[in-house]
């Protein structure tokens, strides 16, 4: 695979996730993304959440924006080739409900780098009205990290 980049869905994989959430992304500028998930009732972590009142976790939404902060680092900053994974979150808070049939809108504005964690803000919001904001940042996954263990 040398020389070979790398789709973002094979990034996705290789963190280890199992849920590819953006469906779209709707604008795309140097620091802004605007992407939407669309929720629909076939996404297999809402049958436990909760079965007869399927809404989209809070860890999903968060998720959400994290993957549209990787979509737009990756397109419009020199993130190297380790993927990135979230290093941070302060103020996270949630709003409204997300159920299938309705639209995650969220947007990201990328604030910087410091200390070699990018600093985001998002925000995802269901028909106008917050489901999700706050302040997190990615940096870029430690190999050595996950494989060290300590005696």
């Amino acid at each position: 695979m040398d020389g070979i980049k790398l789709p973002r869905v094979t990034i996705v994989k290789r963190l280890g996730l199992k849920f590819e959430l953006i469906d779209k992304v709707i604008e795309l500028e140097a620091d802004r993304i605007v992407a939407v998930k669309n929720v629909t009732s076939a996404e297999e972590y809402l049958a436990d959440h909760f079965p007869s009142f399927p809404v989209l976790p809070g860890v999903m939404m968060l998720e959400t924006l994290v993957q549209a902060a990787r979509i737009l680092l990756q397109k419009s900053h020199d993130t190297g080739d380790m993927p990135l994974i979230m290093a941070e979150a302060r103020n996270i808070r949630y709003g409204n409900m997300v159920k299938p049939g309705q639209t995650l809108s969220v947007e990201v504005t990328c604030k910087g780098e410091k200390d070699g964690k990018w600093q985001m803000v998002g925000t995802g919001k269901v028909d106008g009205s917050v489901a999700v904001q706050g302040k997190f940042a990615l940096a870029p996954m430690n190999a050595t990290a996950s494989t060290s263990t300590s005696a």
